[in-house]
């Protein structure tokens, strides 16, 4: 990871509401979601305000490094309709090594409707991915 990311610096990020990211499609076998109205999914939102992160950290990648979510904290203030776009805003609130952390907000037309902050560690793929590789060994004998 290369060290360009500085406090302050903020990613903008929008996105426009489809039906498919409201309520009723996050989970779509659950009657429980199916009762509640077409309205922007919480986890979508917490999904969009990492994409916000990402491409903030993607300039600091080196080859073979991404990045996974290590915190959420994140309210959800007001609800957002198909159709609408929300722009996220994530400010670097500290870098320490591979870890970063971000305050987000998030905006529709009308209205804050979630603020928080989320975290992500760098890693290198080749590594998490033999790292997976190891847990599905022992995955093996438990499922055989």
């Amino acid at each position: 990871m290369r060290a360009i990311l500085a406090v302050g610096d903020t990613t903008v990020h929008s996105f426009t509401v489809t039906r498919e990211k409201t309520v009723p499609f996050l989970y779509p076998e659950s009657p429980e979601f199916q009762a509640i109205p077409e309205v922007f999914a919480t986890g979508y939102m917490v999904g969009l305000m990492e994409w916000a992160c990402i491409l903030s950290l993607k300039p600091a990648l080196e080859e073979g490094e991404g990045s996974l979510g290590t915190l959420i904290e994140v309210t959800h203030e007001a609800p957002t309709l198909p159709g609408q776009t929300v722009t996220v805003e994530a400010t670097v609130a500290s870098v320490d090594g591979r870890k970063v952390l971000w305050n987000v907000i998030a905006r529709d037309e009308l209205d804050i409707i979630g603020r928080g902050r989320i975290g992500r560690a760098v890693v290198v793929w080749d590594r998490f991915k033999a790292g997976l590789d190891k847990k599905a060994e022992r995955l093996t004998p438990l499922s055989g």
